[in-house]
């Protein structure tokens, strides 16, 4: 990792979370913290370059098949790759097989940018997500052994407490807010050799907890509007992004803003 960097393009794989998925924009499109990130990016690199093949509902399998060797052949500077940690909230997941798709990944990836990112991605505090801890720490430690053997770089947001602070979640409990993804987009910048512009694992102010009652209302919309079509999903084999398309599918300047309306 250079310090003081000064990349030129960024090319994002992977899922719903590098999709920019729940941080939504005016015209119904997502934002999220890679074109937050490649905003930022190209303030200091004219010219700037990026594309997003992310995703929302991709599998690692999936990734690999579908975004792993177009990235690589755009030849980035920049690659970020986060990816199996849909694979982990399956109920039935097979490790074995999600770890040597992660290799097959990173074989291809890293040779053919100048600087590849992955990520242990953050988790929400909660039971069930608890359930689910195990497998995602096994996750977590190959994705760190992958790093050591190509040179990436990993931006730890499972270790950062903040972010497992449910305000920072959307109410579908499985993609950040706004802010979330603004903390996330400044760790990569941070991980990348740029210069901080805040510290983004400071704690949110301290909040009175919502009441049982709130808790239970919250709990019921939860299930009708966000848990319920996901397992339906999974009983008919179906994916949120099934026949969606990637919304930079090309390595183009980039033009946008940084800035909320």
């Amino acid at each position: 990792m250079q310090m003081n960097a000064n990349y030129t393009s960024l090319v994002a794989v992977g899922d719903s979370f590098t999709e920019g998925m729940s941080d939504l924009l005016p015209d119904g499109s997502y934002r999220g913290w890679a074109d937050l990130l490649a905003g930022r990016m190209a303030a200091e690199a004219p010219g700037f370059r990026y594309a997003n093949l992310a995703v929302r509902g991709k599998l690692i399998g999936q990734i690999v098949d579908e975004q792993v060797d177009v990235a690589a052949a755009m030849q980035p500077d920049v690659i970020t790759l986060v990816g199996g940690l849909n694979d982990t909230l399956r109920p039935k997941c097979d490790m074995d097989r999600v770890r040597g798709l992660l290799d097959e990944a990173v074989e291809r990836l890293a040779p053919a940018c100048k600087q590849l990112v992955l990520m242990r991605s953050p988790g929400r505090n909660g039971p069930v997500m608890h359930r689910f801890r195990p497998r995602m720490e096994e996750l977590f430690a190959h994705i760190d052994g992958l790093a050591d053997r190509h040179g990436a770089v990993v931006v730890d947001l499972y270790g950062a407490d903040v972010l497992g602070d449910q305000r920072l979640w959307d109410v579908d409990r499985l993609h950040p807010t706004p802010e979330g993804h603004r903390r996330v987009a400044e760790a990569v910048w941070q991980a990348l050799g740029y210069a901080p512009e805040d510290d983004w694992r400071t704690p949110l102010p301290a909040a009175v907890p919502p009441r049982w009652a709130a808790r239970r209302v919250a709990d019921a919309r939860f299930a009708k509007q966000h848990l319920l079509p996901w397992i339906g999903r999974r009983l008919t084999g179906r994916s949120s992004g099934d026949g969606r398309p990637p919304k930079r599918p090309e390595l183009l300047p980039y033009e946008g803003s940084t800035e909320r309306p």
